[in-house]
C-alpha cells in the first residue's frame, strides 16, 4: 500500500469531521431563522435527519471498522478507543433526545439547546479523537480491500 493512501486516512477523518460541523451549523441556522413553529420543525427535521444519520453512520463505521483496525495494529490504544466509543454512545443518546423533541413539536429555543449540547460534545470528541488518532491513522496499514473511506468514516466520506 502506498504512503499516500495511508496518509489519506488522517485527512479523511478531518474532512468528515468538518462536513459534520457544517451540517450541525446548517441545522442550527435553520432553527434560528425563525418562522412559525410548524415550518421550523419541518425544516429542522430535514436538516437534523441528515445530520443525525450522518453522525450516527460516522460513529458506527468507526466502531465497527476503523477502531478494530487501529486496536489490532496498536493494542496500547485500547483505552483511548474505549473512551471514544463511550463518547459515541453519549452522542447517540443526545441525538435521540433531539429527535424526541422534534417529534413533540418543541419550541425553537429547546431545539437550539439540544443542538448546542450535541455540538459541545461533538466538538470536544472530535478534538480528542483527532489529537489521539491522526498520527496513528497516517501509519496504519490496511490490507483489506473492503477498507474504504466510507467503511471507516461513514456516509460523508468521499
Amino acid at each position: 500500500m502506498s504512503t499516500e493512501r495511508l496518509i489519506a486516512w488522517g485527512h479523511e477523518m478531518r474532512a468528515v469531521h468538518e462536513r459534520l460541523r457544517q451540517a450541525l451549523a446548517a441545522a442550527r441556522e435553520t432553527v434560528e431563522s425563525g418562522g412559525d413553529t410548524a415550518s421550523v420543525a419541518r425544516d429542522i427535521r430535514l436538516f437534523c435527519w441528515g445530520f443525525c444519520v450522518a453522525l450516527d453512520g460516522h460513529h458506527a463505521s468507526e466502531d465497527t471498522a476503523l477502531f478494530p483496525e487501529v486496536v489490532r495494529q496498536h493494542p496500547e490504544l485500547q483505552p483511548i478507543i474505549a473512551k471514544l466509543m463511550q463518547d459515541h454512545r453519549m452522542i447517540a443518546h443526545l441525538i435521540r433526545d433531539l429527535e424526541r423533541a422534534l417529534q413533540s413539536g418543541a419550541e425553537p429555543a429547546l431545539l437550539l439547546g439540544h443542538l448546542d449540547g450535541i455540538g459541545a460534545i461533538m466538538t470536544s470528541h472530535f478534538g480528542y479523537e483527532e489529537r489521539q488518532l491522526l498520527g496513528v491513522l497516517d501509519t496504519i496499514e490496511v490490507s483489506s480491500t473492503d477498507a474504504t473511506p466510507r467503511s471507516f468514516f461513514g456516509p460523508l466520506a468521499e
